[in-house]
């Protein structure tokens, strides 16, 4: 019943609201009971004391016989006790004496009641003793329901008790007001409880959804199917986990289509060199080449195999790089020189398409803090993608810049086809290859920007592209000065 997140939410809520309108009964039914009685009690208090008062005033002609004196004064004492009775709601005013025998009682409505009921021994015995009672009690069927009573003594001149007056009131009224108080908080917490299942399970439900279309779409993941797409509904937390998912959902949605791209391309790279080799090896032992053809061929042979040889020390670079095992020699060295060196490595290349090359260099020498041979890597990749895809005659720069943050920043730039602006976020991710078609990029598995970039992020460094498709591309990264 509790395995689903919706089970467990609705069952800690409704449990919470339970408890809370729980304690909330028990503490303003304690506070209204104890205000309650706390409120009748001064009634019956000044009640008592007012009807003694009263009384104490006429026992100078009767010291002890207080049911003689209470006929003396009849009319007088009921006046007093009607108008007592009256003042203060639902109380009932006895006279008794001594004995515990009611002489005279005012019922709640202000009528004569029964007096020949006996008050119990022990508490006329309390009361004799200068004790004043508050309790709730029949007085031995006095009553027939419980009451809270308070009692006040009544002295003579010389201080003798010669009676006492209980002024008492029922606890139904309480009791009722406790009820009712008790049923509307029960009906007023129902109500809520409602009303909070319904804000909880659209709110869950809220929450949930997305969860399940984002199992699903796993699910749908695992099974290869890369288009699923989980929906976004607002702009909330949620909302920004469901945009997240999409995200890497087609993160590897590109990857599957980059993986299948680096097979494809990876079997073409290694298939043909290996369809070469091994006819031209066929020809030359079944003697189809001629001898003096002999060294011609073997070179054809042997850029083959370097073009292998390329393929596989690619692969072994990434592979290094993911598993960390590649180590940088932190050095100074000279980035200006090694440009030039490098510049000068494509010559052939540069004649071959009639570029025009343009140089510049802050300064005569500037060192950088780097891992040399890496960055060589990543400068004589950048060059060669810029000689490969120039047009013809057209212009090749590299710039060197010093920075205010003393970093130098490095451009290599050419005119030529550039790259689209729906390809440029993608450039720097391994297996991509711009030239789908492979017509200018023969040689290449779409792995020397990926790993140019995994090395400028190892020496926490940028490195970015402009582009303008059709007309130019620049390659730029920074390395911190020395």
């Amino acid at each position: 019943m509790f395995k689903s997140v919706f089970a467990k939410y609705i069952s800690a809520f409704m449990c919470i609201i339970f408890i809370s309108f729980l304690l909330l009964v028990v503490i303003i039914t304690s506070m209204v009971n104890n205000y309650a009685v706390n409120a009748k009690k001064d009634q019956l208090s000044n009640t008592a004391e007012s009807a003694a008062a009263f009384l104490e005033a006429r026992t100078d002609m009767i010291s002890t016989d207080f049911k003689k004196m209470i006929e003396l004064y009849c009319e007088d004492v009921d006046r007093m006790l009607r108008s007592l009775s009256g003042v203060e709601d639902d109380i009932s005013i006895l006279l008794v004496d001594n004995r515990g025998d009611i002489v005279r009682m005012i019922a709640a409505d202000g009528e004569p009641g029964p007096s020949d009921a006996l008050i119990p021994r022990n508490v006329m015995d309390e009361v004799n003793n200068n004790v004043r009672l508050e309790e709730f009690e029949t007085l031995d069927g006095v009553f027939s329901t419980p009451h809270f009573f308070y009692t006040a003594p009544v002295f003579t001149e010389d201080g003798y008790v010669c009676g006492t007056v209980f002024a008492c009131s029922s606890s139904a009224i309480q009791d009722e007001l406790l009820g009712v108080m008790i049923k509307t908080i029960i009906i007023a917490s129902l109500w809520v409880m409602l009303a909070a299942l319904v804000a909880v399970y659209i709110i869950t439900q809220r929450v949930i959804g997305p969860l399940k279309d984002m199992s699903r779409m796993a699910k749908d993941f695992a099974a290869g199917n890369f288009a699923a797409r989980v929906p976004v509904r607002g702009n909330d937390e949620v909302a920004e986990l469901a945009v997240a998912f999409n995200n890497m959902a087609d993160s590897l949605s590109r990857l599957e289509v980059m993986r299948n791209t680096f097979v494809a391309n990876v079997s073409h790279d290694l298939r043909t060199p290996m369809t070469t080799i091994s006819g031209f090896i066929d020809n030359i032992l079944s003697g189809a080449i001629p001898p003096e053809k002999r060294s011609y061929y073997l070179e054809l042979i042997r850029t083959e195999v370097q073009r292998l040889a390329r393929l596989v020390t690619s692969l072994l670079d990434i592979s290094r790089i993911q598993a960390g095992d590649r180590k940088f020699d932190m050095r100074p060295f000279d980035i200006c020189e090694m440009a030039r060196r490098i510049l000068i490595s494509f010559e052939a290349k540069i004649e071959a398409k009639h570029l025009d090359v343009e140089f510049f260099c802050d300064e005569e020498r500037l060192h950088v803090l780097a891992d040399h041979d890496a960055i060589y890597q990543i400068l004589y990749n950048l060059c060669d993608n810029a000689v490969k895809f120039s047009k013809e005659g057209g212009k090749l720069s590299v710039s060197l810049t010093l920075s205010k943050e003393h970093r130098v920043t490095v451009a290599v730039y050419n005119e030529g086809e550039g790259i689209a602006a729906a390809d440029l976020p993608f450039v720097f991710e391994r297996f991509y290859k711009g030239d789908k078609s492979r017509g200018l990029d023969k040689s290449g598995v779409g792995l020397g920007l990926f790993i140019s970039k995994t090395i400028i992020d190892a020496h926490h460094e940028s490195i970015w592209v402009e582009s303008e498709a059709g007309s130019f591309c620049r390659f730029l990264f920074t390395l911190p000065l020395a």
